[in-house]
């Protein structure tokens, strides 16, 4: 099942296919890129009425019924929990019923604080009342997050307990606006009202990497099979935009076999409490001073952006095809354990293009995407190779968008995808390409930026 967010459609779409007969049922639009191999890779699309989608899992459930589907899948954050009961109710293998665990924000939190797993300090909030307690019980400063969001939209820091009604209003508009994107939860009603506030844990970078310039955070991929759970790697980060935005992954993450072990082994314990039964998983984890560390989240579904490609090219592994094979009963080798840097050919990272700057300033004036200007002009690494994922990306021509803080990814110009000979180099030439943008890119002509501007 597509719908917007996730791995490129492309890219999902082409592995499922060598693997088994695939019918798409299409929730969002497909992407210009993708629409054409579509209807060469799959046996049948669907793209239903917005009036069948009240009730999306027994949609999900009679369109499996009608094609005898022998799985169900879908990569996108919000149509995660819809799939999983549908697969519930067509006694196929899925996350299981514990998939909103890993979906709602609230839910994730209070399952790890049962289980005494090391998180920051929380409360649900659904209310500006319920915020304002909050605030007055916890330091701040403070994170708003919306429980059922997705690529950093509506987050708010809140640097003190009278910015609240500021906050509180403003993440309930972001909400909004995603929905009217596409970027939303989609069988759960009324998410958009639920929200979870947090203190900021400070991480450490100097405690865990060698040299600087990586975020201070990593994720954990992987995926749980009957139930166990199976470390794959784990993807290193550049660092975020205020307030969490994410600028770019990195496989492999450049880290000592100890520190990946311990990472992984907190990994393990959040997953198994959740207790997923059979997906992907996609876990971030805040790294502190002195060993500290602090889970972020779990998804049940692998990574976004370009995660599963780069996996793929570094690694060699297609997770794509070995969850659908795995899914309809065949046999699967996972890796024994996590796989190190060392075992990787090369590295790739995916970046996300923002209006931002190194250290996090918005461009001074309006710019223009254009993807040959760039790798026509950017000098990269001897043995680097940049391309652009068009699926994700703005035309060529169109105007950049002007970075929102509170909407994160939702004001993203491009996505890109690096290949290079190892982790530093992919972490050097994005910063080389970050402080070159607002430079090379053409500066736009003010007839050309419209009073509303869409981004991807």
């Amino acid at each position: 099942m597509h719908a917007k967010g996730g791995p490129p459609l492309g890219h999902v779409l082409s592995r499922t296919a060598a693997r088994a007969e695939v019918h798409l049922l299409a929730l969002s639009a497909l992407p210009p890129a993708v629409a054409g191999s579509a209807g060469r890779l799959c046996a049948s699309v669907v793209k239903p009425a917005d009036a069948h989608r009240s009730d999306l899992v027994s949609l999900i459930v009679s369109r499996a019924e009608a094609v005898g589907a022998d799985a169900v899948l879908t990569f996108s954050e919000y149509a995660v929990v819809a799939v999983a009961e549908a697969c519930e109710a067509l006694g196929l293998a899925g996350a299981g019923g514990a998939s909103a665990l890993a979906r709602d924000k609230r839910l994730m939190r209070r399952t790890w604080q049962e289980h005494g797993l090391p998180q920051p300090e929380f409360r649900a909030v659904a209310t500006e009342a319920d915020l304002r307690e909050a605030a007055a019980e916890l330091p701040c400063p403070l994170l708003l997050k919306a429980a059922w969001s997705a690529g950093s939209t509506a987050h708010q820091i809140i640097r003190s307990p009278h910015e609240v009604p500021t906050a509180w209003r403003r993440s309930r508009e972001v909400m909004a606006e995603s929905a009217q994107l596409g970027f939303a939860e989609l069988h759960v009603a009324k998410a958009e009202g639920d929200f979870v506030v947090e203190r900021i844990v400070t991480g450490s970078v100097s405690d865990w990497f060698d040299e600087p310039g990586w975020g201070d955070y990593v994720s954990v991929e992987g995926v749980v099979a009957d139930g166990t759970f199976h470390p794959v790697c784990l993807s290193g980060r550049m660092p975020t935009v205020e307030p969490f935005t994410e600028r770019a992954g990195i496989t492999p993450a450049l880290l000592s076999p100890d520190a990946q072990d311990r990472i992984v082994a907190l990994a393990r314990e959040a997953v198994d409490a959740l207790g997923l039964r059979d997906c992907g998983t996609h876990t971030e984890i805040k790294l502190g001073a002195d060993g500290s560390m602090w889970l972020i989240e779990t998804a049940a579904r692998f990574g976004g952006a370009m995660t599963v490609p780069q996996i793929e090219e570094v690694f060699g592994l297609d997770l794509v095809g070995m969850l659908v094979d795995h899914l309809i009963g065949r046999p699967v080798e996972w890796p024994e354990q996590a796989l190190t840097p060392a075992q990787a050919h090369g590295a790739a990272g995916s970046l996300v293009v923002l209006a931002v700057d190194g250290r996090g300033e918005a461009w001074r004036d309006r710019r223009v995407w254009d993807f040959p200007a760039v790798s026509a002009v950017v000098p990269l690494s001897r043995g680097s190779e940049l391309s652009v994922v068009a699926e994700s990306s703005l035309a060529d021509g169109s105007v950049v968008p002007v970075y929102d803080p509170a909407a994160g990814a939702n004001t993203m110009a491009a996505l890109c995808l690096l290949s290079a000979t190892d982790p530093r180099t992919v972490l050097r030439d994005f910063e080389t390409l970050v402080d070159a943008l607002p430079r090379v890119l053409p500066a736009v002509r003010p007839s050309a930026v419209q009073p509303e501007e869409v981004s991807v």
